[in-house]
């Protein structure tokens, strides 16, 4: 996958002040506050800031945390992560693999079959909605 690298600035004009604060500065939102945390619309969740596939609707879970929970990506490639040591703690950061964008983290306590809950800040994400299917009359 092709990295997507731009200058700041330019992140700062594409996205918005808590988008920027979230994907380039791992900021993270106010638990219960984003607009995915009880969203359920089926469909595909992208990165905000460069439209990278991230997350299906059917990997959606109630995690009761306040953030949209996942049991796992897309495809093995759309994120990335590394260790946060920040806060005085160890957990694991998930990025996008195409911007790098910051994204959330993941805990190792999920529901089966993976056992993972990828915790996703709503201002990380931008819903792309399933097509409605065609009723026929």
């Amino acid at each position: 996958m092709q990295k997507i690298e731009k200058p700041d600035a330019t992140w700062r004009q594409e996205l918005t002040p808590e988008q920027y604060h979230v994907l380039r500065e791992k900021g993270t939102e106010r638990a219960f506050t984003g607009i995915y945390w009880d969203e359920h619309t089926p469909g595909l969740y992208r990165c905000a800031a460069c439209g990278n596939p991230l997350f299906s609707s059917d990997t959606k879970f109630e995690s009761g945390t306040g953030w949209p929970s996942f049991t796992n990506p897309v495809n093995d490639g759309s994120v990335d992560t590394e260790t946060d040591r920040s806060f005085f703690m160890s957990r694991t950061e998930v990025h996008c693999s195409a911007c790098g964008g910051h994204l959330g983290h993941v805990f190792p306590d999920g529901p089966r079959p993976t056992g993972l809950r990828y915790c996703i800040n709503s201002a990380s994400l931008a819903l792309e909605a399933a097509p409605e299917p065609i009723q026929e009359v």
